[in-house]
């Protein structure tokens, strides 16, 4: 038994020995294979000597073939990877590569270190690309461009070529973008090479010169070390074994590969016109896909839109169309006079009842026809609010056109059932709501139809009347306004406006010193209007730059005629705080004027209001100065008429002070208003301006202002306004 146990114990001793044996020897032969595998560095920029295969992910080429063939006859195992320093002499510093390719030749690393480089694997080509037919220098004089990654090379070039000049660039791109600037005779790269990178679609203007500049021979190094002299030694052996078959084999494999593959550069230089086409092609369809989607929407959201604005049964607005457009009309035409009318059918019911809804359905649609073509729907609306009531807005007209509604649509309304062969008269009661300035600023189309409603319910209350005024008054009003904004065209063309002259006097010297234009208005329904009837007007409807632009032009064309007559003389004319409002440029407006009929710019005094200055007091100066920088004389119209600032006397720059002694015939005190009119007159002349007097009717008036040294003077007790032609004989005296 003791025997057993000491014989098991030698067993265990022998086999872990074996054990120990085996691991050694396992160890030594892994160490062994260790030292036959070598790393390789080598750029994989350069196909098809070194590039990365599509369908292995590994690094292959033809310098990967030749160097694989020699290591295995050397006994070497090769790991191929790719070099992460921008140059060769940059990798032989890096300890993680046993060898490194491409060499030329020996070099020195960048840190000073020697090399030491395998045997020729091959003779490679190095050949010169260059641009159309250029003429090229001798081949010692040339300008090269080489890529940085190739600056080994480039020293064994300069070596062979010592006058070549060389220029680096870091990406094939780069090299050349500047031989097609011309900043480079041509580009040096290895044949192979350039066989695969002229295949580029955008390169087709590159060619490839027939003859190599030069062959170098294409080697493994690496640093000059004992054990690199041991590599190298080992592997020039390999290398010896090759044959020329055998190296010629692995170039043309690899060069008879199709190894260029388009980038997206290459697919838009070639396709690039029909790409182009094509996405134009995708985007108007896209867009007319888009447009379509929205017509469609828009005209679905119209379609309901028309639903809710527009009456079934006559084609009419709806009342909700009717707000709408009320609205619209109403921002567009602030200054034209409108009423709105609600219009009822007393008798409705009983039509119904006793003819049948289709014939009142019928007598709407008539209503409803006969009323559109009477109006004007550009300017004015009309809407079936329910059943029988249909509202109108309408522009305010003369009684003769009111009378032509009455006979163009209720008329035909009250007889429809009569002209068709029935004894039955229909009965229409209106309510006339007239629109006042305040229903422009705040509009309320409910508000006005409730009131106009009101009107209404009184004409069915009444049974008398057919239609009845909520505000009579403001009707007569609208009226008015309506006959002088619509005339004011045909009376300027037709001579019914015509220009007055008042005479203004030097009452020392007992002469007439000039005269202020003013207008007159043969009105040919209203009569003779004055400038109180319609200035006001005017400016609210935004016309009286017409009526002005009138005035001027006919002034100018009277001071033309007295110059060629050989008396020169001058007129003031009126300017609107709407005219400088509206109008900036008014100076222009008024040189023009005076330069188209040859006058002196003193021959016009322009006269502005008092009330302009203290209203429009920036934009007011500015058009004052420019005036008087052209040689108008400006003058402040109505000083003292109640806003009065001499503020403004200070700021505003003019020529002379128009003095309106409109005051002095009201209640008051008449001592207090001479103390007035005296400090008036002594304040203007130390501010160095001239004065005039307006408004003066009595000789005890001009006896007075002429006391207190104001000379020139305006009035009735002088002359009133009068036409051309009385002027121009009252001057011949």
């Amino acid at each position: 038994m003791k025997d057993k146990k000491i014989i098991r114990r030698i067993l265990n001793v022998v086999l872990c020995a074996v054990f120990l044996l085996s691991a050694g020897s396992a160890s030594v032969t892994a160490a062994s294979d260790n030292d036959d595998t070598l790393t390789v560095g080598v750029p994989i920029d350069r196909c098809p000597i070194f590039y990365i295969d599509d369908r292995t992910d590994e690094i292959s080429g033809i310098g990967v073939d030749l160097l694989n063939a020699a290591a295995e006859k050397a006994g070497y195992s090769l790991s191929f990877t790719a070099l992460g320093e921008k140059t060769i002499k940059d990798a032989l510093d890096n300890q993680d590569y046993d060898l490194i390719m491409p060499f030329g030749s020996p070099i020195n690393s960048i840190s000073g270190n020697r090399s030491i480089v395998s045997d020729s694997l091959l003779q490679s080509p190095f050949t010169l690309v260059t641009t159309g037919d250029r003429t090229l220098p001798p081949l010692g004089y040339l300008h090269v461009g080489m890529l940085k990654s190739l600056m080994g090379v480039a020293e064994s070039v300069n070596q062979l070529y010592p006058h070549m000049q060389i220029d680096l660039y870091e990406t094939m791109a780069d090299s050349v973008k500047a031989l097609r600037k011309g900043k480079v005779d041509g580009l040096l790269h290895n044949s192979y090479v350039w066989s695969y990178v002229l295949q580029k679609p955008s390169y087709k203007d590159l060619s490839m010169q027939p003859s190599a500049v030069f062959s170098m021979d294409f080697r493994a190094g690496t640093l000059d070390t004992p054990k690199g002299q041991e590599i190298i030694k080992r592997l020039n052996g390999g290398i010896a074994s090759l044959d020329d078959m055998q190296r010629q084999t692995i170039i043309l494999d690899h060069t008879s590969r199709k190894l260029y593959r388009y980038d997206l550069s290459d697919y838009l230089y070639q396709f690039g016109l029909l790409i182009l086409a094509v996405g134009l092609l995708i985007a108007a369809l896209v867009l007319f896909a888009i447009q379509r989607i929205r017509a469609l929407k828009r005209l679905h959201e119209e379609k309901m839109q028309q639903m809710m604005d527009q009456d079934s049964l006559t084609g009419l607005l709806s009342m909700n169309g009717f707000r709408k457009r009320v609205e619209e009309l109403l921002h567009k035409y602030p200054d034209t006079p409108y009423f709105l009318s609600y219009n009822n059918i007393r008798n409705f019911k009983y039509i119904n009842d006793s003819l049948g809804r289709d014939a009142g359905n019928e007598l709407l649609k008539f209503w409803a026809e006969k009323s559109k073509k009477n109006l004007s729907l550009d300017e004015e609306t009309i809407c079936r609010i329910d059943a029988d009531h249909f509202a109108v807005l309408r522009h305010i007209t003369s009684d003769e056109k009111t009378n032509e509604d009455l006979q163009n649509v209720f008329e035909p309304v009250e007889n429809y059932f009569i002209d068709r062969g029935k004894d039955y008269r229909v009965q229409i009661s209106s309510g006339i709501y007239v629109l006042t300035p305040a229903d422009f600023r705040k509009i309320d189309v409910d508000h006005m139809l409730d009131l106009a409603r009101v009107a209404e319910k009184r004409v069915r209350e009444s049974r008398t009347e057919d239609h009845i005024f909520y505000n009579p008054e403001q009707w007569e009003k609208g009226k008015r306004i309506a006959e002088i904004i619509n005339y004011l065209p045909a009376a300027i063309k037709s001579g019914d406006i015509q220009v007055y002259y008042q005479p203004q006097v030097n009452y020392s010297e007992d002469k007439i010193i000039g005269a202020e234009a003013l207008c007159r208005w043969d009105h040919s329904k209203l009569g003779w209007l004055y400038p109180f009837d319609f200035i006001s007007t005017l400016e609210e409807a935004g016309l009286i730059f017409d009526l002005d632009c009138f005035v001027w032009e006919r002034v100018c064309q009277d001071l033309d005629r007295w110059n060629k007559q050989g008396q020169h003389r001058s007129v003031s004319v009126n300017v609107s705080r709407n005219d400088i409002r509206d109008n900036q440029d008014l100076a222009t407006h008024f040189y023009e004027l005076i330069r188209k009929y040859d006058l002196a710019p003193d021959q016009l005094h322009i006269e502005i209001t008092e009330t302009a200055y203290v209203e429009n007091h920036d934009i007011l100066i500015n058009v004052t100065e420019k005036l008087r920088a052209m040689g108008f004389l400006v003058e402040m119209d109505d000083f003292g008429s109640g806003y009065s600032s001499l503020h403004m006397l200070k700021e505003v720059p003019m020529d002379r002070i128009k003095m309106d002694l409109n005051f002095l015939t009201s209640s008051g005190d008449i001592d207090k208003c001479h103390t007035i009119i005296s400090c008036m007159i002594q304040m203007v002349h130390l501010l160095d301006m001239d004065l005039i007097a307006e408004g003066v009717e009595t000789k005890e008036q001009a006896d007075f202002l002429k006391e207190k040294g104001c000379s020139e003077m305006q009035g009735y007790y002088f002359y009133k306004p009068m036409p051309v032609d009385e002027f121009e004989k009252l001057l011949k005296k």
